[in-house]
Formats: structure tokens, C-alpha cells, sequence
């Protein structure tokens, strides 16, 4: 089983490394500054921002997930990255370095943040999946692009993106949500 383990393991950095190849061999400059530009759609002032427009738009099922899921993401984040430590691919294109945040590769929590958006479009009958899915997409990609994740990290941070989504609505149907909603209104 130990063996099995380290062969998956073994594969998957053989996969990241070729990724990273590939992406080194076809950087341009202009696809630099779109993957730059589109990017941030995964940091957390977005997420603030995108919590913020939820609750103005009195989107309330999409605004309780969407925080929730975002605050389970951010925290299994933080602690992964100051767990794991691994270091970015070769040649990152920007570093978030001295920002007061982990400067590591593993997990991707632009990818994450993304990814739950486009897990609480598909369930919400006001948002555009098809947009927003397409957009994850892209910021998912931007990351391994620019530098500042793996394959694998990425990987992970989608499977974190869904997931947090998940847990947030099971949390959800134990509690009065229209309770939790005049809570955080206050």
C-alpha cells in the first residue's frame, strides 16, 4: 500500500513538472497580462466583494453559501499551506511575498474561492453557471500560468472549492436560515 502511495505521489510531481515545461514554453506576454488581469477574480477582496454584492442583491441562499463556503476554504487554506510548504513552480511570474500571507504553492485558494462560486451558481436558480464555471476555469489556469501553483495545486484547490461549497449547504439545512440571514444583517 506504501508502495502504491509513493508511486501515485511520484506521478503526480512527474505531471506538475510537466506542466510546468509546457507552461514556460509557451509564456507570452500577452497572455501574461490577461492570466494577470483575470486572476484576482480569486483573491479574497473578491470574495468579499462578490459576499458583499450577494447580500446587496438580496441573493440570501447564494450570499449564506457563498460565505460560509469562503470561510471553511480560507481556513483549511491557510493551514494547508503553512502544513505542506511547498515551494512554487520554477520561474512564478508574480509573488505574493511580504502581503502578510502564506507564500506557498500548495493549495490553490484562487482556485478554490473560483470554484465554490461556480458550485453555488449550479445550484442557484439567479447566477450564470455557464459564465461563472468558465471563469473558474480561466482563473484555475491563470495560476499555473503565472507561476504561483502546481497542477496538483490547483487540483486540490478545485476539490476544496466544491467540497467547502458541500459542507457549507449541509451546515446550512440544520440551521433557521432566515434566522442566520437577520444575524449577519445586523
Amino acid at each position: 500500500m506504501v508502495q502504491l502511495l509513493e508511486s501515485f505521489i511520484e506521478y503526480v510531481l512527474l505531471l506538475d513538472a510537466l506542466t510546468v515545461e509546457a507552461v514556460l514554453a509557451v509564456r507570452h506576454p500577452v497572455l501574461t497580462n490577461a492570466m494577470t488581469s483575470v486572476t484576482g477574480l480569486g483573491s479574497v477582496a473578491a470574495g468579499l466583494v462578490f459576499v458583499g454584492l450577494f447580500y446587496l442583491a438580496g441573493w440570501r441562499e447564494e450570499f449564506l453559501v457563498t460565505l460560509i463556503a469562503l470561510s471553511l476554504t480560507g481556513a483549511v487554506v491557510a493551514v494547508l499551506m503553512a502544513t505542506v510548504q511547498r515551494p512554487f513552480p520554477a520561474q512564478p511570474v508574480c509573488l505574493t511575498e511580504g502581503a502578510g500571507t502564506p507564500t506557498t504553492s500548495f493549495p490553490s485558494g484562487h482556485a478554490a474561492a473560483v470554484t465554490a462560486y461556480a458550485t453555488v451558481a449550479r445550484s442557484s436558480g439567479t447566477l450564470p453557471f455557464k459564465t461563472t464555471a468558465a471563469l473558474a476555469a480561466v482563473v484555475a489556469v491563470s495560476r499555473i500560468y503565472l507561476g504561483t501553483h502546481y497542477l496538483s495545486d490547483t487540483v486540490a484547490g478545485v476539490a476544496l472549492g466544491v467540497g467547502s461549497v458541500l459542507l457549507a449547504e449541509r451546515l446550512l439545512d440544520r440551521v433557521d436560515r432566515e434566522a442566520l440571514f437577520r444575524v449577519l444583517s445586523r
